[in-house]
């Protein structure tokens, strides 16, 4: 697996979109801080961006991936190796390139502009981490959807539905539910409907440790009621882990009933 894993990740650095992906957080970041003069806004403002674009840009990169490199893949199945070696190698290769390049973009200007300095530094690493898991999740979700349709346009076309629907539709049709059931308790199915999106829960992951009640929303607000800030931050954590384990459980489990 690890060989594999090298090779995914190296094949992917080698690609021009990883350094268009380095280059681009990168900028971003000198930009924040150039026109915030402040790494606590910079850190709220990149939250905004990391929580929508790094779920695109993982969901992307791992269908194409999967895609581009079938042929590739249908060749080291014939070898005698596991396809659970094969496919965690690759989803791992994936995971850790654009995870590299996420951390090493924001890192290098927030470094320079002295961010252990600085209050802020525990909320920057979180706004990394955070960004992390959304990326392990969102490349094992491309996946799933990968090995669930063989043709390419319709499985690049369910990818970027999913994404669109958990960050955008999503919201929509959880904020028209209130709306519509006001006249009911709806703290508890407030609170399970966000665990239902990794992105809503990284939000509101974010937010409990920013301690910023004007932007925590009505989720965010009922999270800290409920739990505290302490307990609500290590169960949106817990339940981010469980993102980032179930999709990779379900691509193992397609593996073996999947005709290669």
């Amino acid at each position: 697996m690890i060989k594999i894993l090298k090779y995914s990740f190296f094949d992917l650095m080698r690609s021009r979109w990883s350094y268009v992906y380095f280059a681009f957080y990168l900028a971003l970041g000198f930009v924040l801080l150039f026109l915030n003069n402040d790494v606590n806004k910079a850190v709220i403002t990149l939250m905004n961006i990391i929580i929508v674009l790094t779920p695109l840009i993982g969901t992307i990169f791992g269908v194409m991936y999967y895609y581009n490199s079938k042929e590739f893949t249908e060749l080291l199945l014939a070898q005698p190796i596991k396809r659970s070696t094969i496919f965690t190698g690759q989803y791992l290769g994936i995971s850790i390139s654009l995870t590299l390049s996420l951390i090493l973009g924001l890192g290098i200007p927030f470094l320079l502009y002295g961010l252990f300095m600085s209050s802020a530094i525990f909320e920057f690493s979180l706004l990394l981490i955070v960004g992390t898991m959304l990326n392990f999740i969102f490349v094992a979700l491309a996946f799933n959807i990968a090995l669930s349709n063989e043709n390419k346009i319709k499985g690049f076309g369910y990818a970027i539905l999913m994404w669109l629907f958990l960050a955008v539709i999503y919201d929509g049709v959880f904020l028209i539910s209130l709306v519509m059931l006001n006249e009911y308790p709806l703290d508890k199915f407030a609170l399970f409907a966000t665990m239902f999106n990794p992105i809503d829960l990284s939000r509101i992951l974010i937010l409990l440790k920013l301690d910023i009640s004007a932007l925590l929303g009505y989720t965010g607000a009922v999270f800290k009621s409920f739990f505290g800030t302490n307990l609500g931050f290590l169960l949106s954590f817990a339940v981010m882990t469980l993102w980032v384990i179930l999709p990779v459980w379900r691509i193992r489990v397609k593996l073996k009933k999947k005709d290669f």
